[in-house]
């Protein structure tokens, strides 16, 4: 039985800047076809704009407010939304709020920092 808390996961920074504890994946699981992580961007913060070739995403905003961008639109997000980006699909989320925006991200396939492909520079 594959049971992991996440007071317990180390947090790692993936290819987009995002600090990632990932939960549940073939790494760490008997799970083969996705991974569950939880990502965190502080206040002011957001991720580096990429898309993912193979992999799908969920975004479930678990704390806090912010912005996203999925190619040419954008959304105010809050807690309680979860969100869907397609593979291919450039994303990019901000945090406006005034706390730690946390986000459960669900990859299938699972996440793969060659999946990832950088669209911007760091400085952005």
């Amino acid at each position: 039985m594959d049971i992991f808390n996440i007071a317990e996961v180390p947090a790692f920074i993936t290819k987009d800047g995002s600090e990632i504890r990932e939960l549940l994946a073939y790494r760490n699981s008997q799970i083969r076809n996705q991974s569950l992580a939880e990502a965190r961007v502080p206040v002011g913060g957001s991720t580096i704009e990429h898309y993912h070739a193979k992999a799908e995403e969920i975004y479930f905003i678990t704390q806090g407010s912010g912005r996203v961008r999925i190619e040419n639109e954008e959304k105010l997000v809050r807690e309680g939304d979860a969100i869907a980006i397609a593979p291919g699909r450039k994303h990019k989320i901000w945090n406006t709020g005034d706390s730690v925006l946390k986000l459960l991200c669900c990859c299938a396939p699972a996440y793969e920092h060659a999946d990832t492909v950088i669209t911007e520079s760091e400085s952005c």
